[in-house]
């Protein structure tokens, strides 16, 4: 049998322990969608609502808007517009608050279904083409040069917070944090590329010039209640890095620490995040990855488990966001360039990106086992709870200070049954009953969020049984 002990001296330091939520970039799968009010309405029902995922974090994309005469990206979600655009009559580029309908659209009723815990990002892949080195907001023709020019650090830095300013102004929505940067310190971002935008900025004085630029800019507009985050690199190696890097007052000017995980964490970028009083994310993360030992459908949703609990057990985010809910699509009629999507949903035991498949054609969703393992966190722990760690690979856990509530999540890559117990005699808890619920199975005819059979707590110590293939949620309250 194996034991857990959850201990007060494990309790997550970040950002004085408070955990800030859960959430998904809203590019690109809401500027595919977002020209549908029905797919609109049911995105946020299942993923913002507290029926649904209950996700409180969204990060809205500022696209940088490629040179209209580029032809290069093949997605249907990926061609992000800019807010700027070229006006013939008067020959000026100028600021256009009407452009990006379908995201906005997203974001509009998702942060309203989020309401008092919703938490708004606004960040960046590329500036816009006309600022680029290489004229194209894909990246620079050759890898590992910056395509941001330099005399364009200021006013890329103002483009972002006019965004900021007008989605306030306009939509009353509060954004409170600003990412200028995305994967900035890679040698993905190429001119042309047939995927999306991207721009290289090297660490060290380049993005310092961009981190103090944004935070002038967003001072200069009245919105200095912002936060400006940095770097979001690929991993946390690169994460580290660069904040390595970065001199004193751009670290200064920072108010969080944003990493993604798109390979194995390490410590380290938890442990200077602490060491410099800063906040700390994980902003971005998925893959098509599967687990388990004849897992079936439950393969990919029990991999999207494993990799919550070993990113934030291992340097301590408060907060941990999925690149795309939704990542891909089903159509068989083109888009207005003549691009389509994914026939049919494909193999679900196979590895995929998202939790969730958007019916173009229909206007429907359909959801997956993954999504159902994603809501076994999102759901139960909370913004305002606390993470207490372990250093098993295969349970987090979390505690309310003010209700006393605790929520343990624990996985079963096995193909058998697992006995577990779980000890917290030193966490003050006043109950003698656990709830429980369970996603096993797969789509058709599997547990989503199933209610289990009350457990018996003594003296803060419980036992049971877990099932194979399995993620199980338990509530002490």
């Amino acid at each position: 049998m194996k034991h857990i002990l959850l201990s007060e001296k494990n309790f997550s330091k970040t950002n004085s322990g408070v955990f800030e939520g859960w959430g998904t970039s809203l590019c690109w799968w809401a500027n595919r969608v977002g020209f549908s009010e029905k797919l609109v309405d049911e995105s946020v029902k299942l993923f913002f609502s507290k029926e649904g995922l209950n996700l409180n974090i969204m990060r809205y994309n500022i696209g940088g808007g490629d040179d209209p005469s580029h032809d290069h990206i093949k997605r249907t979600d990926s061609e992000m517009p800019g807010w700027w655009k070229y006006d013939k009559e008067i020959k000026k580029f100028v600021f256009n608050p009407d452009t990006d309908k379908n995201q906005l659209e997203v974001l509009k009723a998702a942060y309203k279904a989020a309401g008092k815990d919703a938490f708004v990002e606004a960040f960046s892949n590329s500036p816009p083409y006309f600022m680029t080195v290489s004229g194209c907001s894909s990246g620079h023709t050759k890898k590992y040069r910056n395509n941001l020019k330099k005399s364009a650090i200021k006013p890329f830095a103002r483009y972002l917070s006019d965004v900021c300013f007008c989605i306030q102004k306009k939509y009353g929505i509060i954004i409170r944090s600003l990412a200028p940067m995305n994967e900035p310190f890679t040698d993905f971002w190429t001119a042309y590329s047939p995927k999306q935008e991207g721009c290289y900025i090297s660490p060290g004085k380049m993005q310092s010039d961009v981190i103090l630029a944004t935070k002038y800019a967003l001072k200069n507009k009245g919105l200095s209640d912002i936060i400006v985050t940095a770097s979001d690199e690929t991993n946390t190696k690169l994460q580290y890095f660069s904040m390595k890097l970065m001199n004193r007052k751009a670290l200064a000017a920072v108010g969080r620490i944003s990493t993604h995980t798109y390979s194995k964490a390490t410590p380290q970028i938890g442990e200077f995040s602490r060491s410099h009083s800063k906040n700390l994310w994980m902003d971005e993360s998925d893959w098509s990855g599967v687990c388990g030992i004849d897992s079936g459908e439950m393969g990919p949703a029990l991999w999207l488990c494993e990799k919550i609990i070993e990113d934030i057990n291992t340097f301590s985010p408060t907060a941990w966001v999925i690149w795309q809910i939704v990542a891909a699509y089903i159509s068989k009629v083109p888009d207005s360039k003549g691009r389509l999507d994914m026939p049919g949903i494909p193999d679900l035991t196979q590895g995929f990106w998202g939790t969730a498949f958007a019916d173009i054609d229909k206007e429907e969703i359909y959801l997956t086992q993954k999504y159902y393992a994603f809501g076994q966190f999102t759901r139960y722990i909370r913004p305002g709870m606390t993470i207490i760690h372990t250093d098993d690979s295969e349970t987090l856990a979390a505690y309310d200070k003010n209700s006393k509530k605790l929520v343990i999540v624990a996985m079963n890559r096995e193909s058998m049954e697992k006995e577990i117990s779980f000890d917290f005699r030193d966490i003050d808890i006043n109950s003698d009953t656990v709830n429980a619920v369970r996603t096993s199975g797969d789509i058709k005819s599997g547990e989503h969020w199933s209610s289990l059979p009350e457990i018996k707590l003594s003296e803060n110590t419980f036992y049971c049984t877990l099932k194979e293939n399995s993620i199980t949620t338990f509530i002490i309250e």
